[in-house]
């Protein structure tokens, strides 16, 4: 009665959590592509796709991505051999587990008329898949913990899963041992199924128990006499064998049971059986009830991602369904690291500190940001340096075993953050490339909105952003204790002969250069020598230096211009992240 309550209300939750994730598919506004579009458009653009999906040749597609991507993770298995068998251990045991042993009574009883969880195949069944499961948990920590697999990185759901995994398993298996050895246990199984209330036949059945079935029993020790042996394995033919498979068959229960055996009374007498259980089925249903909610959800919305990619073609999908497949990629993320392995940014990562540059923790942060989660400044600002370093190389898309279309979300998501109204000074830079090729997807007014914000907090006009009483310097001590910079300040031997501006290919692009660059390199040089550095940092022309050093090249006095652009542009960044 107990377990039925316990079942119902965790897979009543269960459903309540996947209604509640489904339905966030198509309601959450994910960066700037899902701004325009209801819930209501999506679920109706979403239900014509799949008919036109089903009732095409694509159907084919989807088939064909089923059972290599979903069924046999080809993807993984391309990637690495030691993790494809992780994943294939741990999802196919834990699935099976779930549907024949964890929802027994809804789907197993019904498959199989004569399902008994202690009949073989079951017996046996249930201690595969288990060992499997177990099997995968020890490569997962083995390559986490031990051998820190590089750019692979642990968050508290990814040790979440491997905790109430490894509790469910190690529970359950010492359960299986504790039942297999408790007299208690066999006394109850004698009470309600045997044919027999003579002494001597419930002697024998107990004999014929203690030496093939391993229990443990206060009263007889072996060895028995073979007719008391044989008497009793006619009652048990007779009252158990149809529901009873020999413990033997549980392999690694009954492998537990030489351990169990010298304290099996003990353990029996203290009611560590069913405090055993309770917490079994604790953790199943805890997990169970939780799987919408954590990473484990994965396993539902990794599939769906995989076959929607599959047949969504970019640039021709409707912007709805593309909303509701960001938002799917969201949870099918795993936080597998692989991503991270191929990232053409990671050298950033490691040169900032900043994780949020490697793709999977970009997704940990996504996760967080579309489940409502309130930022601070400082993760605001790194999230926005991570998404925007990104080189748009798409490596991470290929790569993804979740299928996920990477490029495409940081290119959706990076917008809808330097939109949010924190400036974001790598915009004034030759790494918007990506975002000017795709400037025809956006708002007129939202283009340059971002672009002037970082150029005013760069410049100093903004008092909450820059400080105008302390400009910006090139001391040593500014720029750092390894000594890098200019330290001779090359600027001040500039006479302003313009060389540099005329040999400048940015200069030379534009018919009226200062209008659009604000001031010239000449005209940089000429305000550090006057010391109005606020001036010189807020111009375009340091950032949309190309660094060919034609400038540096080409000047008399050996002013080293290209370098004091570079330079003036990292301490406006610096300055700002200070902030």
């Amino acid at each position: 009665m107990v377990f039925d309550v316990i079942l119902y209300v965790s897979l009543t939750i269960f459903v309540i959590g996947l209604i509640v994730k489904i339905y966030s598919w198509f309601s959450r506004k994910i960066g700037i592509s899902a701004i325009n579009t209801t819930t209501v458009e999506r679920v109706s653009t979403a239900f014509k796709g799949v008919l036109k999906v089903i009732f095409s040749v694509k159907i084919l597609t989807l088939i064909k991505v089923f059972i290599f991507d979903v069924v046999f993770q080809r993807k993984i298995l391309e990637e690495n051999f030691l993790r494809w068998l992780m994943h294939m251990l741990i999802y196919g045991g834990f699935m099976l587990l779930l549907l024949m042993h964890a929802l027994d009574k809804i789907i197993t009883i019904h498959l199989f008329s004569d399902y008994n969880s202690t009949l073989n195949p079951f017996f046996f069944l249930r201690d595969f898949f288990g060992a499997m499961v177990i099997v995968g948990i020890c490569i997962a920590v083995c390559r986490r913990f031990i051998v820190k697999v590089s750019r692979l990185k642990t968050n508290a759901m990814d040790t979440y899963v491997l905790v109430i995994l490894a509790i469910i398993l190690v529970s359950g298996f010492l359960l299986e041992g504790l039942k297999i050895t408790a007299y208690s246990e066999f006394q109850n199984m004698v009470e309600e199924y045997a044919d027999t209330d003579d002494v001597a036949e419930l002697g024998a059945l107990e004999s014929f128990w203690v030496q093939e079935f391993a229990v443990v029993s206060p009263n007889l020790k072996a060895p028995f006499d073979k007719e008391v042996i044989e008497e009793g394995r006619e009652l048990h033919e007779m009252s158990c064998a149809s529901c009873h498979s020999s413990p033997r068959s549980a392999f690694v229960g009954y492998a537990l049971v030489k351990v169990l055996n010298p304290m099996a009374i003990e353990l029996d007498r203290a009611g560590m059986v069913g405090l055993l259980w309770y917490i079994h089925i604790l953790a199943c249903f805890i997990g169970l009830a939780y799987l919408p909610f954590s990473k484990m959800f994965h396993v539902i919305a990794t599939p769906v991602s995989l076959l929607a990619n599959s047949v969504m073609d970019e640039g021709k999908s409707d912007r709805a369904n593309i909303a509701t497949r960001q938002a799917i990629e969201i949870d099918a993320c795993t936080h597998c690291g692989t991503c991270n392995l191929y990232c053409s940014a990671m050298m950033a990562s490691e040169a900032t500190g900043n994780d949020y540059i490697l793709p999977s923790e970009k997704m940990t942060f996504l996760k967080g940001m579309a489940a409502g989660k309130d930022l601070t400044s400082k993760e605001l600002k790194a999230i926005q340096e991570g998404v925007y370093l990104c080189t748009n190389c798409d490596r991470c898309t290929v790569v993804c075993p979740s299928g996920i279309n990477l490029r495409e979300l940081w290119i959706n998501v990076r917008e809808g953050l330097i939109q949010s109204g924190v400036p974001e000074p790598l915009v004034l830079s030759p790494l918007s490339i990506v975002r000017g090729l795709n400037q025809e997807n956006l708002a007129v007014y939202d283009y340059p909105r971002p672009i002037e914000l970082a150029r005013q907090a760069v410049a100093g006009k903004f008092d909450f952003l820059m400080d105008p009483e302390r400009p910006l310097s090139f001391d040593k001590m500014e720029m750092g204790d390894d000594g890098c910079g200019l330290i001779d300040n090359t600027f001040s031997y500039c006479f302003g002969c313009q060389n540099c501006t005329t040999v400048c290919p940015v200069v030379g692009s534009y018919d009226n250069p200062q209008e659009v660059l604000g001031l010239l390199p000449n005209q940089i040089m000429c305000c550090l020598g006057l010391g109005l550095t606020e001036m010189a940092s807020g111009s375009r022309m340091i950032w949309d230096c190309l660094t060919c050093y034609q400038c540096q090249e080409h000047c008399p006095q050996n002013v080293q211009v290209t370098d004091i652009l570079y330079e003036l542009k990292n301490l406006a960044v610096k300055k700002l992240k200070k902030l």
